[in-house]
C-alpha cells in the first residue's frame, strides 16, 4: 500500500504539458533573426522589409477608411429612403383618415394606405395596383373579380379623369361598416385605393 501512495505522488509531481509548453517558450531565443548590430550588410533588407509592410498596412487602413465612409453613406441614404417612406405612409394615411373614417375601420384605411404607397412606383398597372390594394383588406377576393370593378376607376387615372370617391360613401348613407355586404365593402376599398393613389400622383407631380 505504502509503494502505490508513494507512485502516486511521484506522478503528481510530473509537470503538465502547459507547464512544459511554458517552459520551452521561456527557453527559446527571443530573435535570431533581429539584426542588432545596424552596420551589418543584412541590416538594410531586414528594415527595407519592415519599411515595406507598415506602407502595406498603411495602403489597407487608407482603403479600409474608404470602404467604412462608402458603406456609412449607403446606410444613409437607406434610411433616409426609409423615413421618407414612412412619412409618406403617415401622410395619406392621415388623408383617408380626414376623408373616410366616418363611415370606414380606420385599420382599412391604415392597410390601403401603406399598401398604395408601396405599391405606387412599381412597374405595375393601374388596375393591378387597385386590386393589391383592395386585396390587402379583402385578400379573399380573386383578382379577376377585382379588376372587372376597378375598371371605372383604371380607366379614370389613365385618361386623367376626375373620379369622386367620396361619392360612393355618400351611395352607402350612415349604414354600418359591418352591415355591408362583401361586394359593397370591396367597392368601397377600391374608390379609397383610388384616392389614395391619385393623392400620391398628386404629391409626386409638385415635387
Amino acid at each position: 500500500m505504502t509503494n502505490k501512495i508513494k507512485g502516486v505522488d511521484n506522478f503528481q509531481s510530473l509537470p503538465s504539458a502547459t507547464e512544459l509548453d511554458f517552459l520551452a517558450g521561456l527557453l527559446e531565443p527571443e530573435d535570431e533573426n533581429y539584426p542588432w548590430n545596424p552596420a551589418d550588410e543584412e541590416s538594410e533588407a531586414y528594415f527595407r522589409e519592415l519599411e515595406q509592410q507598415f506602407i502595406l498596412d498603411d495602403s489597407l487602413e487608407a482603403e479600409l477608411t474608404t470602404r467604412s465612409q462608402t458603406f456609412y453613406s449607403q446606410l444613409n441614404n437607406l434610411w433616409s429612403g426609409f423615413t421618407t417612406g414612412q412619412s409618406v405612409v403617415a401622410s395619406i394615411q392621415e388623408t383617408l383618415q380626414t376623408t373616410f373614417a366616418a363611415g370606414v375601420p380606420q385599420s382599412w384605411l391604415n392597410a390601403i394606405a401603406e399598401k398604395a404607397t408601396e405599391i405606387f412606383s412599381t412597374q405595375a398597372s393601374i388596375g393591378e395596383q387597385l386590386v393589391q390594394c383592395v386585396q390587402a383588406v379583402l385578400p379573399a377576393w380573386e383578382v379577376e373579380d377585382l379588376l372587372v370593378l376597378a375598371r371605372p376607376y383604371a380607366y379614370a387615372m389613365r385618361s386623367n379623369e376626375s373620379q369622386n370617391a367620396t361619392s360612393v360613401m355618400n351611395n352607402l348613407g350612415n349604414r354600418d361598416w359591418a352591415a355591408l355586404s362583401e361586394i359593397e365593402q370591396a367597392k368601397v376599398s377600391l374608390a379609397i385605393s383610388y384616392y389614395a393613389l391619385a393623392q400620391l400622383n398628386n404629391s409626386e407631380s409638385e415635387i
